[in-house]
């Protein structure tokens, strides 16, 4: 498998295609002003404890109040809260939790107000984003994630990730952390851990307490509602999630943010570093790799599969719907049950790909095509939990009931990527009525008259749909295309660009600093 990550830096927001085999499997939009991503640790101050459903309402200052269920406490709260109001008093001189004597842990089956009191500042993390009409969820079971290592606060649990199956190994992990680790602080070993040298776990586990220590000085003199602590962006995240010896490049598109990630980069994985480069095309970075094409055929209500199958995707407030249809796939020399079977197992592939593309949670309910073979059943099932694997989100899946369906629960943590990919006609405007196709190049002609003659502008560059790109720049040994005509003509320096993501009748003219040019 070889990874890819392309990045496309606008003024606003940053979008982030992960591509396996140059397919597009995840999309990541990241407002530049974004706050409330999961992991940001808040001082935040409680507003209202509700007895009956056990839990508290809390000032993190979002619009809406942050949830904190009982559950979601943590058997150490007690000593987080001590813990922070020993360092608002300056009882708690240093971030080091060697000297911090722990309280002990909090009853399972508690209720929130005898831990909880309204008024109480409180430090606790962000586990779900705002989705809808919610607030964030949080927890008081505080943790910094790092790309070898997951440090906890206020436990001395050392813990190996279970996808982790060499036994030897595993031991020799948690002899490892068990000799370097600080006193209060627990540890969970990640996956990429295996076969790292003491140097890099040491080198992680020493980031980690960095940033906690970063947390505890903010936390002294900080007033809530305040972020103290707030996790690394979106692409840093994905690169410590990911990055393997799979990663082939990293195409950024922005020259800061390509700073970033190369410093990002050394500190992780040096030998990395190379991966990295900045485009400069005048395409769009996006354009130039077919991610826009792939997000437009994608995130529509139907989703075409090679075959000539195809999905329906339906979205409710409660769950998501996927319905497979065989469509023209139907293979005329194969039974109703093979074709229904080969259909079912490429829509399996998809339907997890869809999942993780869109980050679709909740439940979710995938209507399969009819099967009357038992063993077929149980393969779609293989076959489904197989592709799910790759999935970081925590699911479940269970068989398929009598009916084919297929019903699959999986952890919702951010809102889900939504990509409208039904667009407003630009030369209609939505009106259904458009000016005579015949007059349209005309039109192109008399703005680049404009543009030459009464603003002077000679180095331009001419944005087109591919077929109107390819009807301008068309000609023969025996007669010139217009793209020729029109450079002679105006006497400037004129460049064709197809961009696929264009209206048939939309165009731009840019200037020699690649500004479109408003007339």
């Amino acid at each position: 498998m070889n990874y890819d990550l392309i990045i496309n830096s606008t003024p606003n927001e940053v979008v982030i295609a992960l591509l396996n085999d140059k397919r597009l499997i995840e999309l990541h939009r990241e407002k530049n002003n974004s706050r409330f991503s999961v992991g940001d640790i808040y001082f935040g101050k409680v507003k209202k404890v509700m007895t009956g459903l056990n839990a508290a309402f809390v000032d993190v200052g979002y619009e809406k109040d942050a949830f904190l269920h009982y559950l979601d406490l943590g058997p150490q709260a007690s000593s987080l809260y001590k813990y922070v109001d020993q360092t608002r008093s300056g009882k708690q001189t240093v971030s080091n939790l060697m000297y911090f004597k722990n309280e002990g842990d909090i009853k399972k089956d508690g209720k929130i107000n005898e831990i909880v009191k309204s008024g109480q500042p409180i430090l606790v993390q962000v586990a779900k984003e705002p989705i809808s009409a919610k607030g964030p969820r949080i927890t008081c079971e505080i943790s910094i994630a790092g790309r070898y290592l997951v440090l906890i606060p206020f436990s001395d649990k050392i813990s190996v990730s279970s996808k982790l199956k060499n036994l030897e190994e595993k031991n020799r992990l948690k002899d490892l952390m068990h000799s370097i680790k600080p006193k209060n602080f627990g540890v969970i070993v990640r996956t990429v851990a295996e076969g790292k040298s003491v140097a890099d776990l040491e080198g992680d586990l020493n980031d980690l307490v960095a940033r906690w220590d970063t947390c505890f000085k903010t936390l002294k003199s900080a007033t809530p509602p305040f972020r103290v602590l707030g996790e690394m962006d979106r692409t840093n995240s994905i690169l410590r999630d990911f990055l393997n010896a799979s990663f082939n490049n990293i195409h950024v598109n922005d020259r800061k943010m390509f700073d970033e990630t190369k410093t990002y980069l050394k500190s992780i994985a040096p030998d990395k570093v190379d991966i990295v480069k900045l485009y400069d095309g005048k395409v769009p970075i996006f354009d130039n790799y077919g991610i826009e094409k792939q997000i437009k055929s994608l995130f529509g209500k139907t989703v075409h599969m090679k075959s000539g199958a195809y999905l329906v995707v339906e979205h409710t407030e409660a769950l998501h719907v996927f319905d497979v249809n065989s469509g023209n796939r139907a293979k005329s020399e194969n039974s109703q049950e093979q074709n229904a079977f080969e259909v079912n197992l490429e829509a399996a592939v998809e339907v997890a790909r869809q999942l993780k593309l869109r980050d679709m949670g909740g439940i979710i309910v995938v209507d399969f095509i009819d099967m009357h073979n038992p063993d077929n059943r149980r393969k779609l099932f293989d076959k489904l939990k197989e592709e799910m694997k790759t999935d970081r989100a925590k699911h479940n899946i269970l068989p398929p009931s009598k009916f084919g369906l297929i019903q699959i629960t999986r952890q919702r943590l951010r809102p889900e990527v939504n990509v409208e990919v039904l667009e407003t006609c630009p030369s209609c405007n939505g009106t259904g009525k458009i000016q005579p196709s015949l007059l349209f190049v005309d039109q192109i002609e008399n703005t680049l008259r404009f543009i030459s003659k009464e603003q002077n502008e000679k180095v331009l560059t001419l944005n087109v749909h591919p077929y109107i790109e390819a009807y301008i720049t068309k000609g023969s040994f025996f007669k010139k295309s217009m793209h020729r005509k029109w450079k002679s003509t105006y006497n400037v320096k004129l460049e064709i660009q197809p961009m696929a993501s264009f209206g048939f009748m939309e165009f731009k003219f840019l200037n020699k600093d690649n500004d479109v040019i408003v007339l």
